[in-house]
């Protein structure tokens, strides 16, 4: 039996059916989504921060009163009143009773020495002067009775019954204890007086106050001699502490002879001590010493404090402007003021973030000088711009910012 004959229907190759059309897209319109939102993500989280900021607009420090520098110089706050308190005589120290810092009266008592002597001598004076009186008491008596025997002479010598000799006697006695009471008053005047000398020495083993202060070094101790001059070497003290009156502080400075011309009496000063840069303390100028050291080619000046605080303590070192009123200056007419917390310090230059184009920029500034919570600043930034008052924690130059309202 023959095989069938191929026909050309036998030899047609067989394709599998294609996809549809919509079977093919969704897998990248998937895709795409994907990383549509992966690109939206990482710029979300990339995208620049704005940060709100606090901001101030400088203005404008002329015809405001503001003072310029006439003249800067160093010296030391100083008492006009203070004193180391020592003995008027030699003697050994039995009490102390003062210490550093503590507040005195004046008149109150600061130590006492050893009187065991002196109470000896006083009582030996007083007991004289007891014998003294005693005597002068019986001369009185003495003269009374000597003044009856020459009464009675009298009259027998005129009665021619006593003798001229006996009346010569009676009248002699008379006046030898006139006499003799003269001296013994003398004596008595003598006794009374070496009493009170002694009086005195017992009452300067007493030491006292001269006036009112504070204690700010105490230099002996019990059983130390102290005398008020230098004696025995090392061994003997010349005072028992200082006494410093805390309301007559005052600043002394040394003024270059060249600059003297720039300060006169009252002038406004502005003072800072090292030990509170912050703390501008105003003063003015009490007087200028007149007379020149020769040596160092200065001037020294006298400055008071407006009014005195208790952090200001005697030998502090202390910075001080000369002012002058007036706009007529260099640095009048020029200044901006801005609060001090607009200002830090970096790479050893002064400076501030201005606001422009909604960021924040990076300024260098001249700080001509400060006062309370404000900053003058001569250089760098113009009245009516926008300083960021307070620097949040991460903001730089160049970051985004916006203005709180």
């Amino acid at each position: 039996m023959s095989l069938p004959k191929p026909t050309l229907d036998d030899l047609r190759i067989k394709r599998s059916p294609e996809p549809e059309p919509s079977s093919r897209f969704w897998p990248v319109a998937i895709g795409v989504a994907v990383l549509v939102l992966g690109a939206g993500g990482f710029w979300w989280l990339k995208r620049p921060r704005v940060i709100e900021v606090k901001t101030v607009a400088a203005r404008e420090a002329s015809g405001s009163g503001i003072e310029r520098t006439v003249l800067n110089a160093s010296g030391y706050v100083t008492a006009r009143r203070q004193a180391t308190v020592s003995s008027k005589v030699t003697g050994k120290v039995i009490e102390v009773h003062v210490e550093e810092g503590m507040k005195v009266q004046e008149g109150q008592v600061l130590a006492r020495l050893d009187d065991t002597n002196v109470k000896t001598s006083l009582r030996l004076a007083e007991a004289q002067m007891v014998s003294a009186k005693n005597s002068l008491a019986e001369t009185r008596v003495r003269i009374k009775e000597a003044e009856q025997e020459l009464g009675r002479q009298t009259g027998l010598l005129k009665n021619r019954i006593g003798t001229q000799a006996d009346y010569d006697h009676a009248e002699a006695s008379v006046l030898a204890f006139k006499a003799r009471l003269e001296q013994q008053q003398a004596e008595v005047n003598v006794a009374e007086k070496q009493a009170a000398f002694w009086e005195q020495q017992l009452d300067d083993t007493i030491i006292r106050a001269p006036f009112s202060g504070i204690v700010t070094s105490k230099n002996a101790q019990p059983g130390e001699m102290i005398s008020p001059i230098s004696a025995g070497g090392g061994f003997t003290r010349t005072g028992i502490c200082t006494i410093v009156d805390m309301e007559s502080l005052e600043i002394e400075i040394d003024v270059n002879e060249s600059y003297i011309n720039r300060v006169e009496s009252g002038q406004a000063v502005e003072a800072t001590l090292d030990a509170y840069p912050d703390w501008k303390i105003p003063c003015k100028v009490i007087a200028i010493i007149p007379t020149a050291d020769r040596q160092k080619s200065t001037v020294r000046v006298r400055v008071g404090f407006d009014k005195l605080d208790r952090r200001i303590l005697p030998e502090m070192s202390v910075k001080v402007a000369f002012r002058e009123a007036g706009g007529s200056g260099p640095v009048a007419g020029r200044t901006v003021v801005v609060p001090r917390s607009a200002i830090r310090q970096q790479d050893g230059r002064s400076v501030v973030l201005v606001v422009h184009s909604g960021k924040a920029e990076r300024r260098a500034v001249t700080v001509s000088e400060t006062r309370s919570d404000d900053a003058v600043i001569s250089a760098g930034l113009g009245s009516g711009e926008r300083v960021i008052a307070d620097w949040p924690a991460g903001l730089g130059d160049g970051a985004a910012v916006a203005e709180k309202r």
